[in-house]
């Protein structure tokens, strides 16, 4: 990887300012998963361990800035304590909160720490200035340090104060965890070892349609699933009764169709039903026989088995969309199985590229069966698309 990571830095006895992804789901002011406090432990820990003294950076949640009220609602249900508290029981250093953005109390805390002391400070999107890249505000956080380190992949397709404003002005470097998401996408998309098999889900087409643009330029198979796939069957003239459809896209998916040729595998049968929830009636049927008043919500068996099928063989699989509305038990079988599927190639290089797959994918056993499981949905969409990720594009070149 061409640009500085977190062990080209000299940090020893330094303020290292560290943009991690904090962003964790909070419900009753207890962490209901701590999946990106632990992925964000190996920079932290060999940060102090090297003697550092490590200021913490994150945003969680939204916060609406326009609206008074709901800002004050923003703040206190997005209040960063509770992360504070898991991450004391997950790191042996001192860790201080400092329940503020900017101003004497968080200077002070910064100004009194030892090496290998840890200060995680409120949440970044308390500031207005945060998500316009403020120049002042980063200005005054690229103060409180003395090297900055960019370590949430999730937020690397923003260019937001904290993500790029901080590294205009201090030395930076990936930390580990963006040092492997780059080098596993990197490897997947930009140098992929071939055949290469990209799989899409999810609802909708315009979701990802520059995704489908990139890759039916560098895959060499495109399949398609999930509720985007019934444009393209009604591109191809065959009625979907009530499926999801996005009429705006038809002709785009007709575009698609033509241009992909055969490297473009669609779903032959559908698990339909008579109603999205509380359906009376449940079946399987070819997609050429959608009846009117059904909707489709997962691939069916044939379709399994023809994606199986164009599965074999591969040497790179990148996956990222479901096949179905895989929350509801029902409608999860499509998933299920090309999860499966795509974690039994053998020397493959597997990489989800986080969001809906990645949750299916942990949430149905199969975390540790991958490559790669990218921790963030929106980036690497965007890397998928061929788009430069700011939060990355700003950091040091070797």
């Amino acid at each position: 990887m061409a640009k500085q990571t977190v062990r080209d830095l000299d940090v020893k006895g330094k303020r290292v300012l560290v943009r991690v992804d904090f962003n964790v789901p909070i419900k009753d002011g207890k962490i209901t998963n701590d999946n990106r406090i632990v992925s964000a432990l190996p920079t932290i820990n060999y940060l102090t361990e090297h003697g550092a003294k490590v200021i913490l950076m994150s945003h969680l949640g939204k916060i609406d800035h326009k609206d008074p009220e709901k800002c004050e609602a923003g703040k206190k249900k997005n209040n960063m304590a509770p992360v504070a508290e898991r991450l004391q029981e997950l790191v042996s250093g001192k860790v201080t909160f400092v329940p503020v953005t900017r101003g004497e109390e968080l200077e002070n805390a910064i100004a009194a720490m030892n090496e290998g002391d840890i200060v995680l400070m409120q949440n970044t999107r308390y500031e207005k200035g945060e998500s316009k890249n403020d120049p002042d505000l980063a200005a005054y956080w690229a103060g409180l340090g003395d090297l900055f380190v960019s370590d949430a992949f999730g937020s690397v397709h923003r260019a937001h104060a904290s993500t790029v404003g901080i590294a205009t002005h201090l030395p930076s470097a990936c930390g580990f965890l963006v040092q492997k998401e780059i080098e596993n996408l990197s490897a997947a998309i930009d140098n992929p070892k071939r055949p290469l098999v990209a799989i899409l889900g999810g609802a909708k087409v315009s979701d990802k349609i520059a995704v489908i643009e990139n890759l039916l330029n560098i895959a060499d198979k495109v399949i398609v699933g999930g509720g985007m796939a019934y444009t393209f069957l009604k591109a191809q003239g065959k009625e979907i009764g009530t499926s999801l459809l996005e009429e705006d896209r038809i002709e785009m998916a007709k575009e698609f169709l033509a241009k992909g040729g055969d490297k473009l595998i669609l779903p032959v049968d559908s698990v339909v039903a008579n109603a999205f929830e509380n359906a009376t009636e449940v079946k399987t049927v070819s997609n050429d026989e959608i009846p009117a008043g059904f909707m489709g919500l997962d691939i069916g068996p044939k379709s399994v088995e023809l994606f199986k099928q164009e599965l074999q063989g591969a040497k790179t699989v990148v996956w990222n969309g479901p096949m179905g509305v895989f929350e509801n038990p029902a409608y999860a079988n499509g998933t299920i199985e090309v999860c499966k599927a795509i974690s039994e190639l053998p020397e493959a290089m597997t990489v989800i590229g986080g969001g809906d797959s990645a949750a299916a994918a942990i949430q149905l056993g199969f975390k540790d069966k991958f490559t790669h499981i990218s921790t963030g949905g929106g980036a690497s969409l965007e890397y998928m698309e061929g788009k430069e990720l700011p939060g990355i594009a700003i950091i040091q070149e070797k």
